[in-house]
């Protein structure tokens, strides 16, 4: 079975924690604790967010007195998956000794006429009060929008349209190997005249995610997040886990944009076009995901009438 697992950036930083290297390689020896049981008898592939992560990147160029602008996001995202994927594969090489892993710093191809670059909507970095974020957006010319009850930068996030280094990772899947790759969506560019060029945005890890799944003829993709299950009537009284559903039963439901949102429109999609198994739900679950023993199992039609567990819930009409 090959299996595509995207990590949330809850993996590498809670919210609220300071971006300290060794709280974060702590939090990537715990991500691995629960992959490696994936990885036994199976190829894995494993992407991840890297929002905390760009956004710290960001702050730090920006106030760099050494240079006369900051780094474009394309170049630090370049950072952020060299910096993540050093972690996941020096405890991936711990845990799972004598197997292969590989980090792959990958690109992802988005359209220049993409209207998600006249529409920030991606978040990075850390959150603020409304006053400081208001400041800090005037100071730097940011986008900011409110996430929860704080305040947080904002960038675009034009749809994956392309995997340029698809070919190398498929290589390094012969062999054997577990491939990090497409980490924080995957380095954006665009394609002028024949040139490949970095643009400044953060593509969405899950969609990233589900694009590599279905290019890759990828068995499974698993979602894996600080969350037990994706909510029907998420933020109210009457919020209630979804244990199992069909594509075509989510798309029925709406989502928070910026959380669940695309990771609903992310298995969604994969599901569509394979018919083959996606999941949401917590990291420290993911071998239960795969096995549909725990989050919310996304399937197709032909799969929707097997039973869905104890004390699942079910969608309404399903």
């Amino acid at each position: 079975m090959r299996i595509v697992a995207a990590l949330g950036g809850n993996a590498l930083l809670q919210r609220g924690e300071p971006p300290e290297a060794g709280i974060q390689e702590a939090h990537v020896v715990a991500a691995v604790r629960a992959l490696a049981p994936l990885a036994a008898g199976h190829d894995l592939v494993i992407t991840h967010g890297n929002g905390p992560q760009v956004g710290m990147l960001a702050l730090e160029s920006a106030h760099d007195p050494a240079i006369s602008k900051p780094y474009p996001f394309d170049v630090l995202g370049a950072q952020t998956q060299g910096m993540i994927g050093y972690w996941l594969v020096q405890a991936l090489h711990n845990a799972l000794p004598g197997r292969p892993v590989t980090c792959l710093i990958s690109r992802t191809l988005v359209s220049p006429d993409d209207p998600a670059f006249a529409d920030p909507s991606k978040f990075v970095g850390p959150v603020y009060g409304e006053e400081q974020a208001r400041a800090l957006a005037a100071s730097g010319h940011w986008v900011i929008r409110r996430d929860g009850a704080r305040w947080r930068r904002v960038v675009p996030s034009p749809e994956p349209a392309g995997l340029p280094d698809l070919p190398a990772i498929r290589v390094l899947l012969a062999t054997g190997a577990i491939v990090v790759c497409a980490g924080g969506g995957g380095v954006p560019v665009v394609i002028r005249d024949g040139v490949a060029r970095g643009v400044e945005a953060v593509v969405d890890k899950d969609l990233t995610a589900s694009l590599l799944a279905r290019e890759l003829g990828a068995d499974a993709l698993l979602l894996l997040t600080d969350v037990t299950a994706v909510q029907d009537g998420y933020g109210t009284p009457q919020a209630r886990p979804i244990r199992r559903a069909t594509a075509a039963e989510l798309r029925q439901r709406e989502f928070p944009a910026g959380s669940m949102g695309p990771k609903v429109e992310a298995v969604c999609r994969f599901v569509e076009a394979t018919g083959k198994l996606a999941a949401i739900g917590r990291l420290a679950d993911a071998q239960a995901l795969l096995a549909g023993q725990a989050g919310t199992l996304i399937t197709g039609p032909a799969m929707s009438g097997r039973a869905a567990g104890p004390g699942a819930r079910r969608i309404p009409g399903e």
